[in-house]
């Protein structure tokens, strides 16, 4: 092991590999099997969920997929798909993998330049499209990247982008003009291409700067899906059902829909985050995986809720809170003490089942994933009922390199490496990665993909972590957002931002302080959460805006400070905030898919306001 490489630890393969697969054949292969096996339920218009077998999702796909063959796409050809999270998405995306193609997916919160540097790069020239709206915006990104084509990005321009709108009938147009092409035909296109074969490209978040195409093959998605069922087998136990909310643009809601079909589990879409509570009590999911925030957006909402009733139903929940985490923390110790077991039975009638109810009151297992979420958090949930299992990946490991174990669960760690996968801390505490999971490289990009890996293999993940002696990984911070305060000290701001959001009024907390003899800190506050949070304070209603000049909720947030500073050590305290009076949100161009802060882009919409902190 060379001398800059602190700690190693790789998790072997011991089962058959599924390797001769693509993620094509695979829809063809579970519908052959079990063509009755229920593998999506669907939402009609008065609510109800309809099943859908795997028989009948093969059938559509492959004659979508004939569709795109008959309009002359070919194996290897991208094929762009926009729109929300939904079965017809699913439907899309497997049919362009039965035609042969690469899906590029684009977020649906991409502003114009975004769209047309992902097409021009990509060499998209047809795709997919929700709605006419969104068919439109292609259209326009397409003119804006004609316009600006002199960037020199080396990728193609089509004259105009064919678009077939799903929500307006396009995958029956499809189906019709497929109909001139034979099974033999569409089966030999399907079968030009190779597991190693790119299955997608997926453009990075740009939280780090200009986003880039990465090229995760079939072989990624598939071995992955089949190390994650042999690594937390008790999550598919049974008959599984899942839920997905996330934005399939996103490498981890893209990874949990091959995992979902992979495991024949029954999977369900929800396109807009409102509908979600309701999503969750009618289709009942067994696990669901999510970002941190969903699970701190949940948790808030209970405490807003637990406000509204009062100073004797704060002092309820606060005590549960309490009870659950103690609870959670002496299962790791292997002894619960009697009186704490009798303390968690009673809030359990109190409150953690009403908590579990409004998740459906099915969910055994959630996977968190996309940030850190803290070990408060972790400890909470599972202290009522529902393990959280952490992992850790980027968008060039196929979402998951690593994750906890139902058996040995260490919470506020990240778990360990999935079979044929590998984690080493090399020089600099940096996290580099080695396996199946790992992309083939950056699109188009050769130069990028040289200095995203080390000289002996390795990918350079760009996080910084720590190895206990049983090897779960413990991320610390991200290279490129520590802090180093003009005094020399380095500050993680993970470990406040995580404490800093836990508060239910604050939407995005931005810890600050690089090159400066202090940390300080940005806060935005959470629309949905606010009106609440109000009138649970006796306060007047009030936008964002004002909101965020109100001496109460200045005190508010001076209260939270000073509560985390106890926390840390005196150079990691905050001296000084600013309440925006802005929202972060994909849209503004400030958080990514997965809700993480695109600190750049914060650093110079608000150069301003950091500056008279500083004064």
């Amino acid at each position: 092991m060379p001398a800059s490489v602190k700690s190693h630890i790789a998790t072997p393969i011991d089962y058959p590999l599924d390797d001769r697969i693509t993620l094509g054949e695979l829809i063809v292969r579970i519908a052959a099997e079990e063509p009755e096996r229920v593998l999506f339920e669907r939402k009609d218009s008065g609510g109800d969920w309809s099943a859908v077998s795997a028989a009948r999702f093969r059938d559509q796909v492959l004659g979508v997929a004939k569709g795109l063959i008959a309009a002359g796409v070919r194996a290897g050809d991208r094929v762009g798909l926009l729109g929300r999270t939904s079965y017809e998405w699913t439907v899309a995306d497997f049919a362009i993998w039965c035609a042969g193609a690469v899906t590029v997916p684009f977020y649906e919160t991409s502003s114009k330049a975004q769209l047309a540097w992902m097409i021009e790069d990509s060499g998209v020239e047809v795709a997919f499209a929700e709605s006419a709206a969104h068919a439109g915006r292609l259209d326009e990104a397409l003119r804006h990247a004609r316009d600006e084509s002199g960037s020199g990005s080396g990728g193609s321009l089509p004259e105009t982008l064919r678009s077939w709108v799903y929500q307006e009938g396009g995958f029956e147009e499809l189906a019709r003009s497929g109909e001139a092409v034979g099974d033999e035909d569409a089966a030999a296109q399907r079968a030009q291409v190779s597991p190693e074969d790119p299955a997608t490209l997926i453009y990075t978040s740009g939280t780090t700067g200009p986003s880039k195409g990465c090229e995760l093959s079939h072989h990624n998605f598939v071995l992955t899906a089949q190390a994650a069922l042999h690594t937390i087998p008790e999550v598919f136990a049974g008959t599984p059902r899942c839920l997905l909310f996330l934005p399939l643009a996103h490498v981890f809601a893209r990874f949990v829909q091959v995992l979902a079909v992979y495991t024949r589990s029954t999977l369900a879409h929800t396109a807009d985050l409102a509908d979600l509570p309701a999503d969750l009590a009618s289709f009942r999911p067994s696990y669901i995986l999510a970002v941190p925030r969903v699970f701190e957006k949940v948790f808030n909402s209970a405490l807003s809720k637990a406000q509204a009733g009062g100073k004797a139903k704060v002092a309820i929940f606060r005590r549960a809170e309490r009870v659950a985490v103690a609870y959670s923390r002496a299962l790791d110790a292997g002894r619960v003490p009697a009186g704490l077991r009798l303390q968690h039975r009673l809030f359990d009638r109190l409150v953690y089942s009403k908590l579990r109810q409004a998740m459906g009151n099915n969910v055994e297992y959630a996977v968190s994933g996309g940030g850190p979420l803290g070990a408060h958090l972790g400890h909470f949930y599972r202290g009522l009922g529902v393990t959280i299992l952490e992992g850790y990946g980027l968008t060039e490991t196929t979402a998951p390199v690593t994750v906890n174990l139902p058996v040995k669960s260490k919470i506020g760690t990240v778990g360990v490496p999935l079979p044929g996968c590998e984690i080493r801390i090399g020089e600099g505490e940096e996290v580099q990665a080695k396996g199946l999971c790992v992309f083939q490289g950056y699109w188009r990009n050769e130069e990028a993909t040289a200095e995203s890996f080390t000289e002996d293999g390795w990918f350079r993940t760009g996080d910084l972590g720590s190895m206990d002696t049983d090897g779960y990984l413990t991320i610390t911070g991200r290279s490129k957002e520590i802090l180093v305060t003009s005094a020399g000290k380095n500050v993680a701001p993970a470990v406040l931002e995580d404490q800093l959001r836990r508060h239910p009024v604050v939407g995005q907390p931005v810890v600050i302080g690089d090159n400066r003899h202090f940390i300080a800190a940005l806060f935005t506050l959470d629309p949905e959460m606010l009106p609440a949070w109000l009138k649970n304070h006796g306060l007047p209603e009030m936008d964002v805006a004002e909101a965020a000049a109100h001496p109460a909720v200045r005190s508010a947030i001076q209260d939270l400070v000073d509560r985390v500073n106890e926390s840390v050590s005196r150079a990691e305290q905050i001296k000084k905030f600013t309440i925006l009076p802005d929202v972060f949100s994909e849209a503004s161009g400030h958080l990514s898919a997965k809700q993480s802060v695109k600190r750049h882009v914060v650093y110079e919409d608000y150069a301003e306001q950091i500056e008279e902190i500083y004064a």
